[in-house]
């Protein structure tokens, strides 16, 4: 059981020293092709997408990308996709389901961007659009969050059969920074408000909001990102493995079912 708090957690994952997609990908994924744009506007250097091989199994593969230095973060736009990264993301989850192929989401975001420039280009438009062709894709799709998971700009990835998280891993509606801002007005209180939110992986399979905990490399995935790569590697294969069997009906009404439950409360 992990018993770090929330607060410790979101430490944790925002270590510059911390494994990112760019890490990941080679050590999950052979012969993998990354496709870009969205044919609509450009392409979005905040999410990664393209085509691999799984255990020889095709897929295509979807992911927000962070960077460790100042220059990929100025080229992944620190993590926080614009609507055309939502767009791609979108082209190529059409693209793996016409070919049948699976999709992976990998996310780790704070959010999606909120300046000017993405809102004149529809970027709430982008993620509610995602929310709602995810939901009726006619291919599996296994999403794991690696770090943060934040807002729409996670949510957008995560309309999915199954959902992992690593166990550090945080998944949350809003930021907490954003929480402290709009419920505190100070965004200083982000660690207050990250200890409330209960957002850890423990707290999301409680709720039946988490599929399954991956376990990260003791004291963190920084500290062995080949064992915590190995660990999501052996879930996804057990998660490929159990979706790959469904017929499609079962597949889309199982992922209906996942989502009309969650929200369940009861008065007393």
């Amino acid at each position: 059981m992990n018993d770090l708090t929330a607060s410790e957690r979101l430490d944790l994952i925002r270590n510059k020293n911390r494994p990112t997609v760019r890490d990941y990908i080679p050590l999950l994924f052979d012969d993998f092709f990354e496709l870009h744009g969205d044919r609509l506007y450009g392409d979005d250097g905040a999410v990664i997408g393209g085509i691999g091989y799984f255990k020889g199994m095709p897929v295509t593969v979807i992911a927000t990308v962070k960077g460790r230095n100042l220059e990929e973060n100025k080229a992944s736009n620190f993590g926080m996709p614009h609507p055309e990264g939502y767009r791609k993301a979108l082209r190529l989850a059409k693209q793996a389901e016409k070919f049948q192929r699976p999709v992976i989401c990998l996310v780790d975001t704070s959010g999606a961007f909120c300046g000017i420039e993405a809102e004149q280009r529809g970027q709430g438009e982008a993620i509610a659009r995602n929310l709602m062709e995810f939901s009726s894709l006619k291919t599996p799709i296994i999403t794991v969050i690696l770090g943060e998971g934040g807002s729409g700009g996670a949510l957008a990835l995560a309309v999915c059969d199954e959902l992992a998280m690593l166990e550090n891993a945080l998944y949350s509606v809003i930021s907490p920074r954003g929480c402290a801002s709009i419920l505190w007005k100070d965004a200083s209180r982000e660690k207050e408000a990250c200890n409330v939110l209960k957002i850890t992986a423990e707290d999301l399979t409680g709720f039946g909001i988490c599929d399954h905990i991956i376990e990260e490399a003791v004291g963190g995935a920084q500290n062995g990102p080949e064992q915590t790569a190995e660990n999501i590697s052996e879930y996804i294969c057990e998660a490929l493995e159990r979706k790959m069997k469904k017929s499609l009906d079962e597949l889309l009404n199982e992922r209906y079912t996942k989502f009309r439950k969650i929200g369940e409360f009861s008065e007393i």
